[in-house]
């Protein structure tokens, strides 16, 4: 599963699979109504692998995140819980339970459950090429997999997003905050 490609933008709802790139531009598709839009420099873009979740331990990658829901709910879609703040905990905390309960909100908790439920809709979510004994490789370097995408020059060296939901953006621990 490559997450690499997929991109969740700053003041846009839902996520974008990135089709091509422009001028100074990526030209990303909504997954939520295959509506092609750029997408500037100057916005605040994260890639999904390089969003980590804060835990007791060392951050996880998103990408176990999803791999743990997925198999807790064997490959079924979660529970959409948008009103009860104490039933998304509990939900979470059976999904992760080493996450950490001070520094993960509950609005990065429903905003990743809802990419999970967006990216299975769209069988994004492939862990069939990964190792059945559930372990899974974490990337060396955040900022490899942006570089090694169609990202143009300029949407690489803009500002990292700075999560403050209970998300790291492994692009952000280089200190430029």
């Amino acid at each position: 599963m490559d997450l690499s490609k997929i991109l969740a933008i700053t003041g846009k709802s839902g996520l974008f699979k990135v089709v091509s790139q422009g001028k100074k531009t990526v030209i990303v598709e909504s997954l939520i109504d295959s509506r092609r839009c750029p997408a500037f420099g100057n916005e605040k873009i994260s890639s999904l692998e390089e969003i980590s979740v804060f835990t007791t331990g060392d951050d996880i990658p998103l990408k176990d995140v999803f791999k743990a829901i997925y198999k807790k709910l064997e490959a079924n879609r979660a529970p959409e819980i948008k009103s009860d703040d104490a039933a998304m905990k509990k939900f979470f905390l059976e999904m992760v339970p080493e996450y950490d309960q001070e520094r993960v909100h509950v609005s990065a908790m429903k905003k990743m459950v809802s990419w999970y439920n967006l990216l299975l809709e769209h069988q994004l979510l492939d862990f069939s090429d990964e190792a059945n004994d559930g372990e899974v490789s974490v990337p060396v370097e955040g900022a490899a997999a942006i570089e090694e995408s169609t990202f143009p020059k300029e949407i690489q060296s803009s500002q990292p997003v700075e999560e403050t939901d209970g998300t790291t953006d492994k692009s952000a621990e280089s200190g430029n905050d």
